[in-house]
Order: C-alpha cells, then structure tokens, then sequence
C-alpha cells in the first residue's frame, strides 16, 4: 500500500475531521460506557486473548526486529523486513517514497481510518546482532529495546492477532480500518520527516479519524500535550593558523564557546516557570590540535517550549548570541577575522488535544476497563504532527518495561506487555465501533 503524491493538506484534513468529530459527538458517551460490551464481542475478545495466550512469539519476533539496524536516515533494511512480516501475517504492505511501511487489511481501505503507529529508527544501532541480547529472565538488552523495539513489536502483535481473529462488525469487518503504519526518522535529525509525509497526503491523512503512537513502554502517560522544538546548527570559521606564530587571528572555537555561554545565560533556568522552557547544546566540533588555531568549529542546540512563540523568542536570543559573539571575537582579531552562519536543522510544531477529544474519551474508557492508571503529559513524539493539524492523535507505551533509552545500555522487560497490547487494539476497537458498527 503506498501513499498518493503530496499536495495541499489543509482543506480535505480539516473538513473530514470536522465531520467525524461531529458524527461521534452524539454516540461517544455511549461508546465509552461500553467497553466492556466492546470487549466481549467475538472479534474483539478472541483478539486480546492472542496477546496473552502467544507471549513468547511477541518475544522472539521483538529480538529478532531490534537486532536489524535501523539508526535514523538509514531504516530501510529493517523498513523491508517489517513489510515482509506483515505480507506473512496476510497483510497488504508497502513501502512509501520515505520509507515509511504501510499495512492493512484491504489494499484500499475505505471509510475512517484509525492509524496506529510506531518509528523504525533508533538513535543508537547494534554493530553486530550479539549486541541484542536476551538474559535468562527473558528480558532484552541493547540499543533500540525499548525505544522503538516495544512499539515496532506491538504493530506486528496486533497484525497477527487480528489477522487470526473472527471479524469485527455487524455489517463490515472493521478490522479493515486499522492502518498500521511504520514510520521513518522520529528521533533527533530525522525532524519526524516519516510521520510529516504521511500527513502531507491529502487523500491519505483525510481518511485517518485518529492517529495512536506506541512509542517505548511505559502505560504510565497519555501524551496529549505535543511539546515544540527548534534545533539549529551555529558555525563560525576563520583562516586558522599556528596558535603562536598566528596569535591574533580570530578563533571560531573562541567565538563559538562564547555565543554558547551568552545564550545559555539569556535562558530562565526555572523548571517551574510557565510555559516551561529548555535549551541544550548537544554537539560541539571543531579544531585539529592543541597546538593550531581552529578554520572551523560548530555547534548543534535544541531549543524547546510548551509555547512555540517562547521558542521563537529563544531562537532570536540565540541569533543576538550569535551575532555579538562574532563582533566581539572580530573586534579583538589583529589578524584574520571569523564569520558566522546560522541554520536551522529541524523544527517540530506544539498542539494539544481537547479533553473531550473521542480518542481520548475512548482511551481513558479502556484504561477504566483495563485498571490502567495514567497521566497526561507534554512530550516531543510523532504525535506533533497531526496534533499541529488539528487532527486527533496521542502518544502511548506499547506495555511491558523499559530504561536506558539512547544508551547502548538500553533494556525492555517484557513482563506485562499484553495489557499495552490490549490497551492499543481496545482504543482503536472502541473508536471504530464508534465510527462504523453504531452508526
């Protein structure tokens, strides 16, 4: 299944949007009371009783997906392996231009779409498969485990739950509105560039009613709160030269270091400031030895904010940095001089779903049901997208433990996974029923 080519996004996402959260309006509350009723329906309850009864296959194939390396920018290899898994479970697949993978029952699936999703790329990556490892306990180890393994795990537990499981409706297999989806470069540089092409797609993002991302483990948070980014790469350069024979030219390492410093000193460090703010510099090269004056020396930042104007507020702050550190250093220069570049290497846009959002309301409906206890939060995930858009969407773990995340140390226990699972495929139950079957 691969997506139609890019265009115009905002007339067909907000009308089609507009028109499902009016017809759910009236049939929510009931849906929401039903649960348990959902739940029990054959398709449905044959389902969830996959995930408890086929623990180890979720297990194994979790080992077997982590120890493919997928850092961000080169997720191919374990795009196609996922697509293979997913045409085996009796699934059309497909692997769009940015290498997002797309499954679903129907190869053009018609109606409203519920969309769960999970992100292929890690920040680290395994060198070689014996850096994922299972311990006698069963639990995994190794970079990638958690975040995204666990997520990435869950769409392929849900793919083979309900392609085992009776139909789900009255009148249609509403199975058939489930779209899973494998998405490209969520972490660091890769700006969410798999989810944004998704939602670029008019005839695509129009159909999606909903979008639940499995990222990590956790069933302890419902990110509703999609919280803003910009990241930007500073450079300064200058003709270099010998730290003694040269004295005087003007160092990019000394200028760099000093807008680095002065930024940072124009940032509110108060963690219970409103909105909350926080900058990083997370990067930093330049220079070839102790004993030559640096040509060039960059520096990456990340700038962040529950409010996208404090974001722009900060990222000017850092342009004055920028700017009177270059004079500075100039001004102290005898000989060559440094100039200085800005460019801005990543942007992801903040939004918010509505309390009384149907996702939500049937989220917290399963969660009741399920005796899940969870609390908001503001997070960076894929979700940023489609909540940008005015489109329904939350971040969630896909169940089961996890630590170390970014480190080559990362772990997942995946004691308790079926509850995530069950949690995921209940949410997307209840809206489709809510969509379809009731309607």
């Amino acid at each position: 299944m691969s997506a139609p080519a890019k265009t115009d996004p905002d007339m067909p996402v907000r009308h089609t949007y507009a028109r499902y959260t009016e017809s759910v309006a009236t049939q929510t509350p009931s849906a929401a009371n039903s649960v348990g009723d959902i739940a029990d329906r054959r398709g449905v309850r044959e389902a969830l009783q996959y995930f408890t009864k086929e623990k180890q296959w979720v297990n194994d194939i979790h080992a077997q997906l982590c120890r493919i390396p997928a850092p961000t920018f080169h997720e191919m290899a374990r795009a196609e392996w996922m697509a293979a898994q997913f045409r085996g479970l009796g699934w059309h697949a497909g692997i769009d231009s940015e290498g997002n993978v797309l499954a679903s029952l129907d190869p053009h699936p018609a109606g409203a779409l519920v969309a769960i999703t999970a992100h292929l790329d890690t920040v680290l990556a395994p060198r070689i498969k014996e850096d994922i490892t299972v311990d006698p306990e069963g639990i995994l180890l190794g970079p990638g485990v958690s975040d995204n393994g666990a997520g990435l795990a869950a769409l392929l537990a849900i793919a083979r739950a309900i392609s085992q499981a009776p139909p789900y409706g009255a009148e249609e297999n509403l199975w058939r509105r489930i779209l899973l989806i494998a998405n490209t470069g969520e972490e660091g540089e890769g700006n969410l560039r798999g989810i944004r092409h998704i939602c670029a797609q008019p005839s695509l993002v129009a159909q999606i009613a909903a979008f639940l991302v499995l990222d990590g483990a956790s069933l302890d948070h419902i990110t509703t709160h999609a919280l803003g980014s910009r990241r930007f790469e500073v450079t300064f350069a200058g003709p270099g030269g010998h730290s003694w024979s040269d004295f005087g030219t003007g160092n990019p390492v000394h200028a760099l270091t000093r807008a680095v410093a002065d930024f940072v000193d124009r940032t509110p460090l108060d963690p219970k400031s409103v909105p909350r703010v926080s900058v990083n510099a997370g990067l930093i090269e330049g220079g070839s030895g102790i004993n030559a004056i640096p040509a060039l020396a960059r520096v990456k930042i990340d700038i962040r904010s529950e409010d996208d104007r404090r974001i722009d507020t900060l990222a000017a702050a850092l342009h004055d940095a920028v700017v009177q550190a270059e004079e500075t250093e100039n001004s102290r220069a005898i000989g060559g001089k440094v100039s200085a570049k800005i460019r801005e290497i990543g942007r992801r846009p903040g939004g918010k779903l509505d309390n009384d959002a149907p996702l939500l309301v049937a989220l917290r409906g399963v969660d009741a049901h399920l005796g899940i206890r969870a609390r908001p939060d503001c997070a960076s995930t894929d979700a940023n997208i489609p909540l940008s858009m005015g489109i329904q969407a939350v971040s969630i773990g896909a169940g089961g433990h996890g630590g170390g995340a970014h480190t080559t140390s990362e772990w997942y226990r995946p004691a308790g996974r079926d509850l995530g699972l069950k949690r995921a495929l209940l949410t997307a139950a209840a809206l489709l029923a809510v969509q379809g079957e009731t309607a």
